[in-house]
């Protein structure tokens, strides 16, 4: 029980797919910058939400607490997975002022724009907060770096995505019936084409994902991701990967940031809200779907993890649609 089993390739592939998968938008504010040096705004910290800018014209630097500031040029794109606080500006040390108090109003579904007229330099991006249910957000999402960065030659080796991007950049994109919809899903998708290169690269850099590094837990993360309706327990999951339980449960917490119980029923709770509101499945088919033997179980866990029953989730989701 001292050698963790490695994963194979195909795992690594399969752990690296999982979190490709897109969190499933609740929502987009986007907004448009035209900016004219000096300047520089400061971000707050959003919760249950990624961010993204996408350089159109001129550059900026970002710097966020305790971190190297990184400088963007035409073409980049950066993501802030979990929305941590950051500021953008002309240069590296200037101060400026809040997102808030130049963009007060920021509601999904809303689009806003920001000038600043100054005598130097011009910069333009697309900036977006892309609000996802906080509930399917796992440990290994949350995980990632606080910036990920693709520089124009990596965004234009990705076609769909530069397009995407410079589509949702423009000031007369199309409006019309299910415009919010479409701008929604558009962002959605270019969050994952995004996620794609940037996670391939953290695969050649273990250290920047420390979880790849680890054989038994990353093995273990892909085990849950994809073989979540067996019936597991800690002890299982441990000698499945080749470790003892105390040396697998801490392992795990540390870095994957939370204990392998509440992932594995992350995990469930995910599909099981996938399959009640995306399928026409019985919902007392759930369950077993899911690795529960008890309905009742079930139910339980489902309510303590949504706020609301299976049967209410389902009627919400066939409501707003």
């Amino acid at each position: 029980m001292d050698r963790p089993l490695e994963p194979t390739h195909s795992e690594r592939d399969d752990l690296l797919s999982e979190l490709l998968k897109p969190l499933r938008l609740t929502g987009v504010f986007d907004s448009r910058w035209h900016l004219r040096a000096p300047w520089a705004i400061e971000g707050d910290a959003e919760q249950s939400c990624a961010v993204l800018h996408f350089i159109t014209e001129g550059g900026c630097w970002v710097t966020g607490e305790d971190q190297t500031p990184i400088e963007l040029r035409a073409g980049d794109l950066a993501v802030f997975p979990t929305g941590t606080a950051h500021r953008l500006a002309d240069r590296p040390d200037r101060r400026g002022v809040s997102l808030a108090a130049m963009l007060p109003e920021r509601r999904p579904g809303t689009s806003g724009e920001i000038r600043i007229e100054g005598e130097g330099p011009v910069s333009r991006m697309l900036c977006a907060g892309l609000h996802y249910d906080a509930s399917a957000a796992t440990g290994l999402y949350k995980a990632l770096p606080w910036a990920l960065v693709l520089d124009g030659s990596q965004v234009d080796r990705e076609p769909l995505l530069r397009d995407t991007l410079r589509l949702l950049a423009t000031t007369d994109r199309p409006v019309g019936p299910g415009d919010r919809l479409i701008t929604l899903r558009a962002f959605e998708m270019a969050l994952v084409l995004a996620l794609r290169p940037l996670l391939r690269e953290l695969a050649g850099n273990p250290s920047a994902l420390p979880v790849l590094s680890h054989p038994g837990i990353s093995r273990a993360m892909v085990i849950i991701a994809t073989r979540f309706a067996e019936p597991w327990t800690i002890e299982s999951l441990a000698r499945e990967v080749g470790m003892s339980r105390s040396a697998f449960t801490a392992a795990f917490r540390d870095l994957v940031g939370e204990a392998p119980a509440r992932h594995l029923t992350g995990r469930r709770m995910q599909e099981a809200a996938r399959l009640l509101g995306e399928t026409s499945l019985p919902q007392s088919a759930v369950p077993e779907r899911v690795g529960y033997q008890s309905t009742v179980g079930f139910h339980l866990a489902f309510r303590k993890w949504y706020g609301m029953t299976p049967g209410e989730y389902r009627s919400k989701g066939a409501s707003a649609a």
